[in-house]
């Protein structure tokens, strides 16, 4: 590709072709980039390959039937992962569904000329600050501060609304309720880091556009500049869900590790992250190959995960900007 050469106090242009240094630290570029996307791809397949190695007894034992299981009993040798599934789906969903609305809220708050550019600034680095507590941490006052906060709550809604299955249990201590609010918390600074990014990518003279055909500032928000930078939302979305999905400590400390299914917000659960922590310290080398086949469990529900955020996002990105 010729170059562009601009000469001081001239308007004329000078061409010429790309030097051989210029070429070399183009090639060499392209090698180390190469060569780092390769590395990653060689990464994961080195782990799915050990994980699977360590999971393979398990899996011709078990076969799908690990999947449907609702026991895990090291005795009787038998282990399923349904109530680890559902547990780990809905609370991701729960906290997707709440960190997900403050996350963009949080973005138009901070990107739509709501409050100075430089208080914006200040919020936003807050909100940031918040990646950086420890999970642990989070688990500990949400068993010292959420539970005792929420409990009243609860307990009011169990009394007058037990007929409707969210609310079918009171809070006794650890449960959904706790644990998906504090992982709502968790994933918030990656959905609303993320969409003030896509908000900030949109041109200046879009939300001109919008009112200079007269648009309010909320129909130009709502119409305009959300539909615009719903590729971008719907990424912090995805990446949000899979922290959530990927999330241990704070989940095991806070969702109360029971082998069931339900409905109700209050009543204890597990997830698959949280049955990998709390179990292998003491397991055995059979139980070590059913955790093995849990964490290619959880892998797989990652992976398809992404690669529907992608699908909808792409979809997303051709509807609304052309692309």
């Amino acid at each position: 590709m010729a170059k562009i050469l601009q000469q001081p106090g001239s308007s004329s242009t000078i061409t010429r072709a790309p030097s051989s240094g210029e070429f070399l630290g183009d090639s060499i570029f392209r090698a180390v980039a190469y060569s780092c996307a390769m590395l990653i791809i060689l990464l994961v397949a080195f782990i799915l390959w050990q994980i699977g190695k360590e999971a393979m007894p398990a899996v011709g034992e078990h076969g799908l039937g690990f999947w449907t299981g609702t026991t895990w009993d090291v005795n009787k040798g038998q282990f399923g992962v349904l109530p680890e599934i559902w547990g780990t789906l809905y609370s991701s969903l729960l906290a997707l569904m709440l960190g997900g609305i403050f996350g963009i809220s949080i973005a138009i708050f901070l990107t739509q000329d709501f409050i100075h550019d430089r208080l914006a600034t200040v919020f936003r680095t807050v909100v940031e600050l918040l990646a950086a507590i420890p999970s642990v941490v989070y688990g500990l006052w949400g068993i010292y501060v959420l539970i005792p906060l929420i409990r009243p709550v609860a307990q009011w809604l169990h009394e007058h609304f037990s007929w409707f299955p969210p609310f079918g249990t009171d809070l006794s201590g650890p449960g959904m309720a706790p644990a998906a609010l504090v992982l709502a918390i968790m994933i918030l600074p990656t959905v609303a880091a993320i969409s003030v990014d896509a908000f900030r990518r949109i041109p200046y003279k879009v939300k001109e556009a919008a009112y200079g055909m007269g648009t309010t500032k909320w129909e130009a928000i709502l119409k305009v500049m959300l539909p615009t930078a719903s590729s971008g939302i719907l990424a912090a979305l995805v990446l949000g869900f899979g922290r959530a999905l990927g999330e241990t400590m704070a989940l095991a400390m806070l969702i109360g590790n029971s082998n069931q299914i339900s409905l109700s917000l209050f009543s204890p659960a597990n997830t698959l992250a949280s049955l990998l922590a709390s179990s292998f310290p003491e397991a055995g080398p059979v139980e070590v190959q059913a955790l093995m086949y849990a964490a290619l469990v959880l892998l797989l529900i990652t992976f398809i995960v992404n690669v529907v955020g992608l699908g909808v996002q792409q979809y997303t990105m051709r509807k609304f900007e052309g692309k």
